[in-house]
């Protein structure tokens, strides 16, 4: 690390990060854990299985649910006490869900689940850029990024194996007393970014919540054609990536009866390459400008993806589809956090009211898009999952023309 903005110990910084760290993993975990057992979960409240596959996009909206209205707030009330409210109530609805009866239930629970995903997005990646310099938060960024896609890449393999002597319940149980652990951590080590004088003699002032004046700061940021074009990038971008975290329980397990541990042994392949992708960012930052490693990293994406296309026109098999997900995922794993500080410093607004919004429209299109693929039969055959994944992701191209062309290959240094 360089240097921070706040004035705060290394230990504070170590338990900030860690915590961090931890709240965003369990926003996943909360996800990717109880996948293995949703076809359990669908039998055991006698639902349909179609509601593995609607559960999950739940959880997702559910991260867009509050965002326009967290941003907003932290950056009236700080960023520490608004993070420290959204963690309470993912414990409280993770707990919860213990004690479900009915499967309207259950989604319920997941649509709350997923805000605490809003507040991860809203509130704690703005404070970490406030916190530390631009070079050390893309790279903090990517590093919460391969810790967070611990959960898809070891989550399925942890939970079959929790499975084994705990019922899905208490695996929900579990996630919520973590959460509260974790809650912990957030009151003791996170610092305050709003309203405290910055190490380079900076304040981020406070800014007063306005229902009037919220609704005009949106209605700007929504035409900062920069701002809309990375946004929306950023969810066309990790599409394919979340169709098949959605829909792998039905294409391995189902359509191709697969044992749990062979769909969670065939989720290693994708989620490793996107942590490898991350691994590069991190290693070109010190002499690519963000704008060129988007560049250099649309290669391994748009391969990976043609692939995914000639797969679905030749009929080929599982392991080419994971291959071709595996080379698009390394493309993902070397743009997206570098492509988020674009977005958020496509405007000079307050950062929480500029991330709510982008992970409001991101996360929709992730939402909305996965939704659309599960309904025209993306569960139900592989080549057709891999026609329309690709087809999505591809979809981010124009966008990301039209914004790199804007943006200067060396203005946006991460250095």
């Amino acid at each position: 690390m360089q240097r921070t903005l706040i004035r705060i110990g290394p230990r504070q910084v170590l338990g900030f990060c860690l915590a961090l760290s931890a709240f965003e993993l369990l926003t996943y975990m909360a996800s990717d854990l109880i996948m293995p057992a949703m076809l359990a979960v669908t039998t055991e409240l006698q639902a349909d299985v179609r509601h593995v596959p609607h559960a999950f996009n739940l959880y997702l909206i559910g991260g867009v649910c509050l965002q326009w209205l967290i941003g907003p707030l932290s950056d009236q009330w700080g960023r520490r006490r608004v993070l420290l409210i959204g963690c309470a109530l993912f414990a409280i609805a993770c707990a919860s869900a213990f004690a479900t009866q009915r499967i309207e239930i259950f989604n319920l629970l997941r649509l709350l689940q997923g805000m605490g995903l809003g507040f991860v997005v809203a509130v704690s990646y703005p404070a970490l850029q406030e916190v530390f310099c631009e070079a050390d938060a893309v790279r903090l960024m990517a590093l919460l990024g391969n810790i967070a896609l611990l959960s898809p890449l070891l989550g399925p393999l942890l939970g079959i194996v929790l499975l084994q002597w705990l019922s899905w319940r208490e695996l929900f149980l579990g996630l919520g007393f973590a959460a509260s652990m974790v809650w912990l951590g957030l009151f003791v080590c996170m610092p305050e970014t709003v309203g405290v004088t910055r190490g380079d003699g900076q304040v981020q002032a406070a800014v007063p919540f306005s229902w009037r004046q919220t609704g005009q700061r949106y209605r700007a940021l929504l035409s900062n054609r920069r701002f809309l074009a990375a946004s929306l990038a950023l969810g066309l971008m990790s599409l394919p990536l979340i169709a098949w975290i959605g829909l792998a329980p039905l294409l391995l397990m189902q359509l191709l009866e697969l044992m749990p541990l062979e769909y969670a042994l065939w989720q290693i392949p994708v989620f490793s390459a996107v942590i490898t992708g991350n691994l590069i960012l991190d290693r070109l930052l010190v002499t690519h400008s963000l704008s060129r490693l988007i560049r250099l990293a649309l290669w391994p994406f748009c391969l990976g993806l043609v692939a995914l296309i000639a797969c679905a026109l030749s009929g080929a098999g599982l392991g080419a589809v994971v291959a071709s997900l595996a080379l698009y995922a390394v493309g993902l794993g070397m743009s997206n956090a570098a492509l988020y500080r674009l977005a958020l410093f496509a405007s000079d607004d307050s950062k929480g009211l500029v991330s709510a919004l982008a992970g409001m429209i991101s996360i929709a299109v992730m939402g909305l898009g996965g939704s659309l693929i599960a309904a025209i039969g993306g569960g139900a055959r592989l080549d057709l999952f891999a026609l329309c994944a690709a087809l999505s992701g591809l979809m981010c191209l124009p966008l990301l023309h039209g914004l790199l062309q804007r943006t200067p290959p060396d203005s946006s240094t991460a250095q």
